[in-house]
């Protein structure tokens, strides 16, 4: 049984994800205490809830715990289990948290599975169904793995009510992946998406983009949405030719649209005047792949708390070493080997 201390580091619920995922990985259990301690809301919210529970029954886990505001988990995983699945938030939570949770078992599960994940798609605590969808999973393309997400319904906070479905093919193995440099640019460019809110909120969004970023009228685009609520997210893709990276930012009510469009612009500016391959939340989700890959490597504009608390978890149920020196450029390179 391992034991994890869910205070450490930055303290969030990213630790209770990535133990989830390597328990049913190398079929280790755990416990962890004082999950999400250093969070304003303590313990297992809906979201977190979904995730256990999701994992639970893909793996028939002996669980202890599991219920709203836990701040221990005793998790005993079985076997995993392909199929079809649906899982419900409830809330406006992170249906792509639930989908990080479960994605790696599902990768090593011996036949297809389909996955349905009802709640928030785009939400400020949580990377977007773009992110994955256009950054995340052509990744692990790379890696051997297919899978395929489609947004069937957006779901923004506070409201939820969106869907994802995914579909994913067992892959036997994963392929090491290095990625060294981002490659020649290919495509830039600006999504806003409305649901029941004016168009002035996007059309000044992406106004601020194209002087910001210096790009065109035919680089940015309005797009609307049928949604439960209201909701704004704005989308910046910069599609180079080995690596995709989205960056977002979303509408909050007393912000207004061009603050949200220049710190989006500005952590899209962070990583293309940079050596970087990755911004810092794709670093996030990439170690665990490549931890499982058994190496790999990548270089980001930063090194997080985030990140780093999520290695100190990697390393307790696999032997992997996490190697990282700042480069000339102020760009940090990590190296993952076993």
């Amino acid at each position: 049984m391992i034991t994890l201390d869910g205070s450490y580091g930055e303290g969030g619920g990213q630790m209770l994800r990535s133990a989830l995922a390597l328990s049913m990985w190398t079929g280790q259990a755990f416990t962890m205490h004082h999950i999400r301690a250093n969070r304003g809301k303590k313990g297992l919210l809906r979201q977190h809830l979904t995730a256990v529970k999701a994992a639970q029954q893909i793996c028939d886990a002996q669980v202890t715990g599991a219920e709203l505001n836990s701040q221990h988990l005793v998790f005993i995983p079985n076997s995993i289990k392909h199929g079809n699945y649906k899982f419900e938030i409830g809330t406006a939570g992170s249906a792509t948290l639930v989908l990080q949770t479960i994605l790696p078992a599902l990768i090593k599960a011996q036949g297809k599975s389909t996955v349905s994940i009802s709640g928030g798609t785009h939400n400020q605590s949580a990377p977007p169904a773009d992110f994955l969808q256009y950054a995340f999973l052509p990744l692990l393309a790379k890696m051997g793995v297919q899978a395929e997400l489609t947004i069937r319904k957006h779901g923004f906070y506070p409201a939820g009510g969106g869907e994802i479905v995914v579909k994913i093919q067992p892959c036997p193995q994963l392929q090491p992946l290095h990625l060294t440099q981002r490659g020649n640019n290919k495509s830039s460019y600006a999504e806003s998406w409305l649901a029941s809110l004016p168009a002035h909120i996007a059309e000044r969004e992406l106004a601020t983009v194209r002087e910001k970023m210096g790009w065109s009228e035919e680089q940015t685009h309005i797009r609307s949405v049928r949604a439960l609520g209201h909701g704004n997210v704005l989308l910046l893709f910069v599609e180079d030719e080995h690596v995709t990276n989205v960056f977002s930012g979303f509408g909050e009510f007393g912000v207004s649209a061009e603050k949200i469009a220049t710190n989006t612009c500005k952590e899209a500016h962070l990583l293309m005047s940079s050596e970087a391959t990755v911004d810092e939340y794709l670093a996030d989700q990439l170690l665990l792949p490549m931890a499982l890959a058994g190496t790999g490597s990548f270089s980001t504009t930063h090194l997080s708390s985030h990140c780093q608390s999520n290695m100190a978890v990697i390393q307790q149920f696999l032997s992997v070493n996490f190697q990282h020196h700042q480069l000339a450029s102020g760009s940090i390179h990590i190296d993952i080997s076993c």
